[in-house]
């Protein structure tokens, strides 16, 4: 599963690819993708390559092979996934409104445990790469479920919650939703393609993005360059 910022950029890609033969040069890619630095395309560049998308091709110039297409841009479907019936992840996009579900649907509360998509890796430091693959499930008790609407896992990686009880290597359930107040510790995604667990807290036209560890600075960032994907409702630890 990609994320948006890499779907674009492979869309960008494979377009240059069909038109020119060749693919787009680091400045071109960051230019589409109206990216501040080159660092984020070469991120996004790994991430395609180590989902198997693209290949590097070495000791050559700019030389980036189409390996496969998602579906959305014309590539076979998964053949695994139609005919398992197993759970198809979204690319979670955070701003949608929260949606509840079906009136037919249980009540969360009601049900014992539920089984939720571990969506891949969240950075409880540094912001990394997101990454949405839902290779893996957790169940976790209903009671945990914060009210109706989506909720998934992720797990995570850095020591910057430590003091809010959130450990590397702890499963986190997210209700997802695009509204936070002050004080909730959220899934906020960075200038479209990085992603980190955080306090959240409104300054004006800014967001802080508050560590609860004392060797990890606050991060102060315009309110036009965070997204919040997702709010913290539970935590589950393994020992």
């Amino acid at each position: 599963m990609l994320t948006k910022k890499q779907l674009q950029l492979l869309d960008f890609i494979n377009t240059r690819m069909q038109r020119d033969g060749v693919p787009p040069s680091f400045d071109e890619m960051k230019e589409a993708l109206d990216l501040r630095s080159k660092s984020g395309i070469h991120r996004l560049i790994t991430a395609l390559e180590e989902r198997g998308f693209i290949r590097r091709l070495a000791h050559r110039a700019r030389a980036i092979e189409i390996v496969k297409l998602p579906e959305s841009l014309g590539g076979a479907p998964s053949t695994s996934a139609a005919h398992s019936g197993g759970f198809n992840p979204r690319v979670i996009d955070g701003d949608r409104p929260d949606a509840p579900p079906p009136a037919s649907a249980l009540d969360i509360e009601t049900v014992t445990a539920i089984n939720l998509p571990i969506m891949g890796k969240i950075a409880a430091g540094v912001p990394i790469e997101a990454v949405s693959d839902g290779a893996m499930n957790v169940a976790v008790p209903g009671s945990m479920l914060s009210g109706r609407g989506n909720h998934y896992a992720l797990e995570v990686k850095g020591e910057s919650m430590i003091e809010a009880g959130i450990n590397h290597g702890d499963i986190v359930v997210i209700r997802e939703t695009s509204q936070a107040k002050d004080g909730d510790i959220i899934v906020a995604m960075v200038e479209g393609y990085e992603t980190t667990l955080k306090r959240y807290k409104r300054q004006g036209d800014m967001i802080a993005l508050e560590a609860a560890n004392p060797a990890f600075e606050t991060r102060v960032l315009p309110s036009d360059m965070v997204e919040v994907q997702g709010k913290l409702v539970g935590l589950i630890r393994s020992y």
